[in-house]
């Protein structure tokens, strides 16, 4: 029982003194950043399926 306590003091001691956390600003900054990631990525996606799927309709076209 005595690991169980001192796990979670010293993870309540780490979240509080030792970890680093960001300010509103900075985690404004990393979520735009994320979301327009997320935006960049849907479009290629999006683009690669389209591509993909007038490709096989050609080929698909041509043993009709």
């Amino acid at each position: 029982m005595n690991k169980i306590s001192n796990y979670f003091r010293e993870s309540y001691h780490e979240l509080t003194e030792k970890v680093t956390w960001p300010t509103w600003m900075q985690l404004q900054q990393s979520t735009v950043i994320v979301l327009v990631a997320t935006l960049i990525i849907t479009a290629l996606v999006w683009i690669m399926d389209f591509a993909s799927q007038s490709l096989l309709k050609l080929i698909y076209s041509l043993f009709k």
